[in-house]
C-alpha cells in the first residue's frame, strides 16, 4: 500500500515502538500519537514534523469516544490505525500472586482496547480508498513466555482476532489488516526482562513495518520471530509425537 499522504493514528505513540513508527512514517504522512500522559506525548512530538498529539486512555470507553470525535473533527478521519499500546506483568504462574487481576489488566489494554478502537474507527477507515489496521502483537503470541504468561495469552488472542479480522474485511472492504510481531525489543517497556541489554532496536521494528506496508506483507515476523516460532513448533510437534507413542 501507499505509505505517503496518509493520516495515521498510533496508540502508545509517546515512546518505544510507537514513537519509532511515528518517526519512520513522518514527515511524509500526518501522524497522530495517542497516550495517557500529555507531557510525554508533547515531548515525543516536539522535534518531529507532521506529528500531532491527543491525550487519551484507550482502556476507557469515554476517552475513545472523545478521541474519535476529535480525530473526525480536526483531521477529517484517518486511513491507518496502529494499535500499539501495551501492558505487561512479569511473573511466573507457579509463584505469582494476583494472577487474575494481572490478566484482566493485560487483556484490557492488549486485546479489548484494540477491538474497541477498531470497532470505533472502522466506519472512517471504510470511507477511504485505501486503509489499514495494524495490530502490534508479539513473538509471545506465537511462542508463550514463562515470564509473561498472561501477557502471552493476550497476544495470542490478538493474533487470532487479527487473522479473522483480516479475512472478513478482505471480503467487502479496502481495509487491509496487518500484524506486527516483534521479538524482545530494547525499550523501557521490556527493561524488566532484559530488553535494554538484549533486545533489538525499536527502529528496526518500525522499519520492518514500513517495508511490510509497502509490500503488503500482512504477518510481519520481525528479527528472529520466524526462526523461534519454527523451532518451537518443531519441538512441540516432536513432543506430541513422543507422547502419542
Amino acid at each position: 500500500m501507499n505509505i505517503t499522504d496518509n493520516t495515521i493514528l498510533i496508540t502508545g505513540g509517546g515512546s518505544g515502538i510507537g514513537l519509532e513508527i511515528a518517526k519512520a512514517l513522518s514527515p511524509a504522512n500526518k501522524i497522530i500519537i495517542v497516550g495517557r500522559t500529555k507531557e510525554k506525548l508533547e515531548a515525543a512530538a516536539k522535534d518531529l514534523e507532521n506529528v500531532f498529539t491527543i491525550q487519551a486512555d484507550i482502556t476507557n470507553e469515554a476517552d475513545i469516544d472523545r478521541l474519535y470525535e476529535e480525530v473526525k473533527t480536526t483531521f477529517g478521519g484517518i486511513n491507518i490505525l496502529i494499535n500499539n499500546a501495551g501492558n505487561a506483568y512479569v511473573y511466573n504462574l507457579a509463584n505469582g500472586g494476583d494472577i487474575y487481576n494481572k490478566a484482566v489488566a493485560e487483556f484490557t489494554t492488549n486485546y479489548f482496547a484494540p477491538i474497541r478502537m477498531t470497532d470505533k474507527f472502522l466506519p472512517l477507515l471504510k470511507q477511504q480508498n485505501e486503509a489499514a489496521i495494524v495490530n502490534v502483537s508479539s513473538i509471545v503470541g506465537l511462542v508463550p513466555s514463562s515470564h509473561l504468561p498472561t501477557y502471552s495469552d493476550s497476544k495470542a488472542a490478538l493474533h487470532s482476532h487479527t487473522r479473522l479480522l483480516r479475512y472478513e474485511l478482505a471480503k467487502e472492504t479496502n481495509v487491509k489488516v496487518f500484524e506486527l510481531m516483534p521479538p524482545l525489543v530494547a525499550t523501557d517497556f521490556s527493561a524488566e526482562i532484559g530488553g535494554l541489554e538484549n533486545g533489538i532496536p525499536a527502529s528496526q521494528v518500525a522499519n520492518d513495518l514500513v517495508k511490510a506496508l509497502q509490500e503488503n506483507i500482512y504477518e510481519i515476523h520481525v528479527g528472529d520471530t520466524e526462526s523461534v516460532h519454527n523451532s518451537f513448533f518443531a519441538a512441540t510437534e516432536g513432543a506430541f509425537a513422543t507422547f502419542n507413542n
